[in-house]
């Protein structure tokens, strides 16, 4: 068999046109790119449906092979998803290391995962895939383990390496746990703060990163490439009337994103979920953009997420000739629909001012009376309510007339107030 090189930078693409489902080639070259290897070619074809022993034809597996050996390329990236079989095959005929779609994600994502439970999750996935994989490319795997009382057949290789991959699964996936207890901690305390959860998702490299710097000030890692973030961030910030909510910054979702890393994400995705609002970024001038909607939205089912709120973000407004930023609205005058750049900030406003609407449909008039000795009542009040009106007393202590969340009315529970009816 072949020897397996240590890394490899210069890929040769196989995109291969089926009459049953179908993948993105620029998709392919953005994913290559993401992963650091330089496209030295791009051999494509057509077919009905994909052969069950190389995926391509032998036609296609001879000029596969001319190419590998005229470009002096390092790896095959199939922009598809092959069976274990399969990409055994190939490697066996190739003589040739060939990743298919699925391993490329999985390799961006152990690139990009920074964090403790980022790389718990993409290690499971990779453990995940690696399980129906375990015969392929190396040689050592038939050698059998006996001795004095252990005549026969013994263990072979294969049962051994299986045996450490299950192990070493059950460890990441108890650590894993451990994480997931953590964040729903997290997520417990914020629901008895009664603090509004909001998540950014979408399709990769739509500029959910940068909007989230924009929004929060804070300083994560943005760039123009699938996948450029990983793991998930969580921050407060304040809209204009007061409310203060928590953003959280999850993983871009691609066409196709494969099961075992939708399975190890689902505690990161887990934010989207239990969102009280969902900020659907989107790319305005991406041309495809209707599909990647379609499927961000199967992903968000596929979680659980499908029936949270949802607000479209429509980002990179800048790239459009003289389209200027707006909010659209149903027929309730709801908004469901920003345009916006937040690469020049164009529009941050309106979209501040979308979401505090939609939270402030819960936003009420209260008017209470405090005492002299309800001072750090007034303080909590003054940090989350916009106070309309206010007159001391003869006591010492404050009439109040505040605007204010119905989420926050607990602070109000020991105290004398009145909520007005409009």
């Amino acid at each position: 068999m072949f020897d397996r090189p240590e890394s490899g930078e210069r890929a040769v693409l196989v995109h291969i046109n089926l009459y049953e489902g179908q993948e993105d080639l620029n998709e392919l070259k953005e994913l290559a790119k993401s992963a650091g290897a330089e496209v030295v070619h791009v051999l494509t074809g057509s077919r009905p449906k994909p052969d069950p022993k190389y995926f391509i034809g032998k036609g296609k597996l001879e000029e596969l092979l001319a190419i590998i050996e005229e470009t002096e390329a390092d790896l095959v990236l199939f922009n598809h998803v092959l069976t274990p079989s399969q990409e055994r095959n190939l490697e066996a005929a190739l003589e040739f290391r060939v990743v298919d779609r699925n391993g490329l994600i999985l390799d961006i994502f152990a690139l990009r995962a920074k964090t403790y439970d980022g790389k718990l999750q993409v290690e499971l996935a990779q453990l995940n895939h690696l399980a129906s994989r375990l015969t392929r490319g190396w040689t050592h795997l038939d050698r059998q383990k006996g001795g004095i009382g252990m005549r026969g057949t013994g263990e072979t290789q294969l049962e051994d390496d299986r045996r450490q991959v299950a192990a070493r699964m059950k460890l990441v996936q108890g650590r894993l746990a451990k994480v997931v207890k953590q964040r729903h901690q997290g997520r417990a305390r914020r629901k008895r703060t009664e603090t509004p959860n909001v998540s950014l998702v979408g399709y990769t490299n739509t500029g959910k990163s940068t909007l989230f710097n924009a929004l929060t000030g804070a300083n994560i890692y943005a760039a123009d490439q699938l996948f450029a973030t990983l793991d998930p961030t969580l921050r407060r910030f304040k809209l204009g009337n007061t409310t203060e909510v928590v953003l959280a910054d999850t993983v871009g979702f691609i066409r196709h994103l494969p099961h075992e890393l939708v399975a190890a994400f689902k505690s990161t995705l887990q934010e989207a979920t239990e969102a009280d609002l969902l900020l659907h970024v989107i790319d305005a001038n991406d041309e495809y953009r209707n599909e990647t909607i379609l499927e961000v939205n199967r992903v968000l089912k596929e979680i659980g997420a499908d029936h949270n709120q949802q607000l479209e973000v429509f980002n990179k407004i800048d790239l459009l000739e003289g389209f200027l930023p707006k909010i659209d609205r149903n027929e309730d005058g709801i908004p469901i629909r920003v345009w916006m750049s937040a690469q020049t900030g164009a529009g941050m406003d309106l979209l501040q001012q979308a979401v505090a609407e939609i939270f402030s449909a819960s936003r009420v008039q209260v008017r209470c009376h405090l005492s002299a000795k309800e001072g750090g009542v007034r303080a909590k009040l003054c940090a989350v309510a916009n106070i309309v009106e206010e007159e001391f007393t003869d006591e010492g202590g404050w009439e109040l007339l505040l605007e204010i969340d119905r989420q926050h009315l607990g602070i109000l529970k020991q105290v004398d107030f009145e909520e007005i009816v409009s």
